[in-house]
């Protein structure tokens, strides 16, 4: 399939439902999980996840056959180190975690949601994060906009520090990157109205697009944690780079998105 016979209106369609396939899933599961693993340094993994990996890559190779599927689950399966993926097929590619905060789901704490991006030509185009509890799906187009259940979405307008609410993360397993994430913890916390951490990245990342956070900053996340959520923060007016500022990717190792009157100012502080 070639980058000119993609239309993006039409697979965001099989994107949502697809992602519908896992929410079911999802939902069936939920407070009643049987089987909980230990990913190594990679957290947990459950029967959920592995069966709403399963639902929704299924579904998106029978609509779309020649798009590669990169999938956390998957991926997991195959690299045994638990390395970072180094690289992104150049072809039209799926980035796909089928179950965003494993650890909330596990203990019944509603944030969590499958995270859908597809990347052609190295950018994300299209994007979909589908929360079930919340009974919330957000979705953008590259160009056309950020939404929420169908609806316009925008970052907020806050341009100072002290007013706003700001969302991160940290992983406990690498005690050496815990002590860097919480020291930045603390620079900012002081410089803010609050910060929180819910545990699901991808729905941070929509919580900044839809005005509820004003920005979001964490590292040594995977590409299917940020690829969906990165296009949906941009599509609704904010800016998405590394801590340095540069163009964010889904491969590199942190991200900071925020409306664009403070982006640079927990830039500056980070």
């Amino acid at each position: 399939m070639t980058l000119d016979q993609l239309d993006y209106t039409e697979i965001l369609t099989s994107a949502r439902k697809a992602c519908r396939q896992g929410r079911d899933v999802l939902l069936d599961y939920y407070g009643r999980l049987s089987r909980v693993q230990e990913k190594d340094q990679a957290g947990l993994v459950t029967e959920a996840d592995i069966e709403s990996e399963k639902v929704i890559t299924e579904f998106l190779l029978k609509e779309y056959p020649n798009i590669d599927i990169l999938g956390e689950e998957s991926f997991a399966k195959k690299n045994l180190d638990n390395k970072r993926p180094d690289k992104i097929t150049q072809q039209p590619c799926w980035i796909l975690d089928p179950l965003d905060g494993t650890t909330n789901y596990v203990h019944q704490f509603p944030v969590f949601c499958i995270s859908l991006g597809l990347m052609v030509d190295d950018e994300i185009v299209v994007a979909v994060v589908d929360a079930p509890i919340m009974q919330q799906v957000f979705c953008a187009i590259k160009n056309q906009g950020s939404y929420l259940n169908d609806k316009p979405i925008n970052v907020s307008k806050r341009s100072e520090l002290k007013d706003s609410l700001l969302a991160t993360g940290f992983f406990s397993q690498n005690k050496s990157l815990l002590t860097e994430q919480l020291d930045i913890f603390s620079r900012l916390i002081n410089h803010t109205r609050g910060v929180r951490r819910a545990g699901a990245a991808a729905y941070d990342l929509c919580m900044v697009a839809s005005g509820v956070f004003e920005g979001f900053w964490e590292q040594n996340l995977m590409p299917w944690d940020t690829a969906a959520g990165s296009l949906i923060v941009r599509e609704a007016g904010g800016i998405v780079t590394d801590f340095k500022g540069e163009k964010y990717h889904p491969l590199q190792n942190s991200i900071l998105a925020a409306n664009p009157f403070i982006h640079e100012k927990i830039k500056q502080i980070i």
